[in-house]
């Protein structure tokens, strides 16, 4: 078998058993297609089966030459062990080459986050006499209070609002739904929204069920929600880059910090490892600094 026999067999389980979406499947058969590339490169003509440690390490170092970042490495790595773990799996080859194969070091960036002050300021600077501003508070209020990210914000549908018991169906990678709850500050704005603005609109076929659209009747799309913000942010000035990941790392922030369980947020935020979530439990210097001199016994003054 070819190498792109393998490949179509590992696109194939990507795609029915692993449930992933069009773009991480892409991703995964990109980095296969690296390998590929690298031993053709090298004249290295040898299957999948006879790929060695050494040739997955040269290939590492290979890329690391062509100025790829350690995030970047780091992705590529995970790949070629996911492809060979299904070829195991298969039975295709009979040890795993990349079993002992390390990932570069990465430093873990914390996201910027908003005070409550900030998102306030945020969304109160939106000009609700202009004919998008209704749309756009309740949009802001909707990211914040349900934490989405903003492919699923712009995806979302009117049919997977539950608005009278409180939650909303949310579509998430992989076409994984789960079931968010939403505050009566957005509740309220959405039902004007859809009820005041929405309803007067001119939709286009197939956008019927789409939550926030534009001036076109159409979905908005992930650019123009980055645009509404960073414009907000320059309306008030405020010296943060922001997007809509920042409401996002926002409202996980503030949860945990008011007290909620990290099993709890990281449902919310659909992720798959309790891992990811952890990176939310950051604390600021100062709210770090006030609990310590407020209950360490050595940090009072006498």
């Amino acid at each position: 078998m070819s190498w792109q026999g393998y490949i179509n067999g590992f696109k194939s389980y990507l795609k029915l058993e692993k449930s992933l979406s069009p773009n991480s499947v892409e991703a995964y058969l990109h980095d296969i297609s690296m390998l590929d590339k690298f031993l053709e490169i090298q004249k290295m003509k040898i299957a999948p089966a006879e790929i060695k440690l050494s040739n997955l390490q040269h290939f590492i170092a290979w890329i690391h030459e062509l100025g790829m970042s350690a995030a970047s490495q780091a992705r590529i790595i995970s790949g070629i062990k996911a492809f060979f773990k299904y070829l195991l799996m298969e039975s295709l080859i009979v040890n795993d080459p990349s079993q002992l194969l390390e990932s570069p070091r990465l430093g873990r960036k914390l996201p910027d986050t908003l005070t409550v002050h900030d998102i306030n300021n945020l969304i109160e600077a939106i000009d609700l006499s202009s004919k998008e501003g209704m749309r756009n508070k309740a949009m802001l209020e909707t990211l914040y209070s349900c934490g989405l990210r903003v492919s699923e914000l712009v995806n979302l549908k009117l049919s997977n609002l539950h608005l009278e018991i409180g939650f909303v169906k949310v579509l998430g990678k992989g076409d994984k739904e789960r079931l968010v709850p939403i505050g009566n500050v957005a509740i309220k704005l959405l039902r004007i929204y859809i009820t005041e603005v929405r309803s007067m609109q001119q939709i286009k076929p197939g956008n019927e069920d789409v939550v926030f659209l534009n001036n076109r009747g159409t979905k908005l799309s992930r650019v123009m929600v980055f645009t509404i913000i960073k414009r907000l942010a320059v309306k008030i000035n405020l010296k943060k880059s922001i997007s809509p990941h920042t409401f996002r790392h926002s409202f996980a922030t503030h949860l945990i910090e008011g007290g909620a369980d990290l099993r709890a947020v990281q449902e919310m935020l659909g992720h798959e490892s309790i891992t990811t979530t952890e990176i939310y439990t950051h604390l600021d210097r100062d709210f770090l600094r006030s609990a310590i001199i407020r209950f360490h016994p050595r940090a009072q003054a006498k």
